[in-house]
């Protein structure tokens, strides 16, 4: 794209798009433009139509995939080329709208005792107790930790925005241990280079190891603790408004998923079949 990649990275830093964000959009046009064999300046709809139909089709990449496709297409036409009208008259593909993967208060305890590494059940738990995304996990600082407050500073999360989020005792005491074996000194969490933070590939292995060994079958990620946070402070009593504030949410609505995978009032809810006198006999 030679000068046009400028372009589009200038545009990019001036809406104060974050590094993985600019650096995924590029390698999103770098891949249009390899396929389109010309430069995208001089395509049209019809080209972009073709690009989006072949990731679904014919590479059937996932819907998320497709529609970061399309916003870095967006930002192309728009800012750059000042052709709005090429992506602006083609629709978004739907997003799937799926409940996530919750475990429950047992099966997590289970996890962060799978872990006899001091580190690593330090960074799941403070993960799972404070409702962190992974890279925000990866970039906490030792002076993010205020035991005096009982919160965590969360610097830069999604959207590049700062907040606090809650220090619990138990995790209090287990940074403390930690910190008397390792004595980090400014990463709270560094990786092998000390001067660098942790690896968010190597808290995911942490992750993996942990499910194996607790022999918890739920296919889980990292961010399924983030999950966790928010589904047992539902189920608490916790009004989502304050939940949303923990998680760093935009919109209450994201917040709101969660209502959907909470037991705590599908617990008391029966069953019309329970009401009947005689339920229905099998017949075999």
């Amino acid at each position: 794209m030679g000068k046009l990649r400028e372009v589009m990275l200038r545009e990019m830093e001036l809406k104060g798009y974050s590094g993985k964000t600019i650096h995924t959009y590029l390698g999103h046009m770098r891949r249009y433009t390899i396929y389109l064999g010309m430069s995208p300046a001089d395509a049209g709809e019809d080209d972009v139509k073709r690009y989006l139909h072949h990731l679904i089709s014919d590479r059937k990449c996932s819907r998320s995939y497709v529609n970061q496709t399309y916003s870095a297409l967006k930002i192309f036409y728009e800012k750059v080329v000042q052709k709005s009208t090429i992506v602006g008259q083609i629709p978004r593909i739907k997003q799937a709208k799926k409940l996530p993967v919750v475990l429950s208060t047992e099966e997590v305890g289970r996890l962060l005792h799978a872990l006899s590494n001091v580190k690593h059940r330090a960074i799941l738990t403070v993960i799972y107790s404070a409702g962190l995304r992974l890279r925000e996990a990866c970039y906490l600082k030792v002076s993010d930790i205020d035991s005096a407050r009982m919160q965590i500073r969360v610097r830069q999360g999604k959207g590049m925005k700062d907040r606090y989020t809650i220090l619990a005792k138990g995790t209090l005491h287990l940074l403390r241990l930690y910190w008397e074996a390792y004595r980090p000194t400014d990463w709270l969490f560094p990786g092998q280079n000390a001067t660098k933070p942790i690896h968010s590939r190597s808290i995911q292995k942490m992750l993996k190891n942990a499910l194996a060994k607790s022999e918890i079958t739920k296919t889980a990620s990292v961010h399924t603790l983030r999950h966790c946070f928010a589904t047992h402070l539902l189920e608490t009593g916790v009004d989502v408004y304050y939940i949303q504030k923990l998680m760093g949410h935009s919109s209450v609505k994201t917040t709101s998923i969660y209502l959907h995978v909470t037991t705590r009032d599908l617990s008391r809810i029966t069953s019309p079949l329970d009401f009947w006198d005689t339920p229905p006999e099998p017949t075999l």
